[in-house]
């Protein structure tokens, strides 16, 4: 059985990279403090909305010093346009604090990451893989989606689906593969109308089993 799901990760994995080869994060930043930055301005925000908005914004942060210096006011003002600005200004200026009282290094590990105001397990995530290329995945609402349709869990939340993938999926894909499978939901294997058609996992994949004949016909007309 072992054998079987090695293979099936195999298959699914080598898809993904050779679709997304050079697969990395779409959030723009340059160092480690503003990748945290627009990663918690990233919760219910698309990348792009987020780099709209600290392409102005990096310009005057580049470390915890720079927020507590620009005032609560303007920092909340600058990031008006994200959803949930107010919470997320809140627990920015926090983390702030926090890291400007010590040596302003970001953590290394998921323990004290999460220690960090507006920090959950998926930003943490996030930044032990893009930061500190650990083997890592953070799941969002795509990894959490393709991961079901294709059977590799069967989880009715992302939390139980990360806590899954933490154990099944061999460390040598959870480096490579991460932003791949991101990429993968996010333009291929969409909410709505994922491209069934053009996918070459058909044959492994419980969604496209599952779908009605006649829609199944259609799709690969």
């Amino acid at each position: 059985m072992a054998k079987i799901f090695t293979k099936k990760f195999d298959q699914i994995f080598s898809y993904f990279l050779e679709l997304y080869p050079n697969a990395q994060t779409e959030l723009n930043f340059d160092n480690g403090f503003q990748l945290l930055v627009a990663v918690v301005l990233s919760a219910q925000a698309t990348d792009k909305q987020v780099n709209k908005v600290t392409a102005s914004l990096f310009q005057k942060v580049e470390k915890p010093d720079d927020i507590l210096q620009m005032g609560f006011e303007n920092f909340e003002q600058s990031i008006k346009s994200i959803g949930l600005y107010k919470s997320k200004a809140k627990n920015l200026r926090k983390t702030a604090q926090i890291l400007a009282q010590g040596d302003g290094v970001i953590p290394s590990t998921q323990d004290e990451l999460v220690k960090l105001p507006g920090v959950g397990e998926k930003t943490a995530k996030v930044i032990l893989h893009v930061l500190y290329h650990q083997p890592v995945i953070a799941v969002d609402t795509h990894v959490h989606r393709i991961c079901n349709r294709l059977g590799i869990v069967k989880t009715a939340q992302p939390l139980q689906t990360s806590k899954l993938l933490e154990t099944l999926i061999p460390n040598q894909y959870k480096q490579i593969a991460h932003h791949a499978m991101i990429l993968f939901g996010r333009y291929f294997c969409t909410a709505r109308n994922p491209k069934c058609a053009d996918c070459k996992l058909q044959e492994i994949c419980r969604y496209y089993k599952d779908l009605p004949k006649t829609k199944t016909s259609q799709k690969n007309r």
